[in-house]
């Protein structure tokens, strides 16, 4: 009966489960953060890529132009 009562304690002391949950919140709580800034940067970051794509596929077309000569 003793095992069994210390077992009971020892199973309630642990902070396995504890620990899960806590890095489960933290990722969590990157993941908001992710998603926030996608929502209130994300036109910007379009805006961005777009001007990136143009300028390479036109840096592309001039030197395909060059070495075709």
């Amino acid at each position: 009966m003793i095992k069994l009562i210390a077992g009971v304690q020892g199973y309630l002391q642990s902070e396995e489960g504890a620990t899960a949950i806590e890095y489960g919140l933290i990722a969590g709580g990157i993941a908001l953060a992710i998603v926030g800034a996608l929502f209130a940067f994300g036109d910007q970051l379009s805006n961005i890529f777009d001007i990136m794509e143009t300028e390479m596929t036109d840096r592309a077309a001039e030197v395909q132009e060059n070495t075709a000569d």
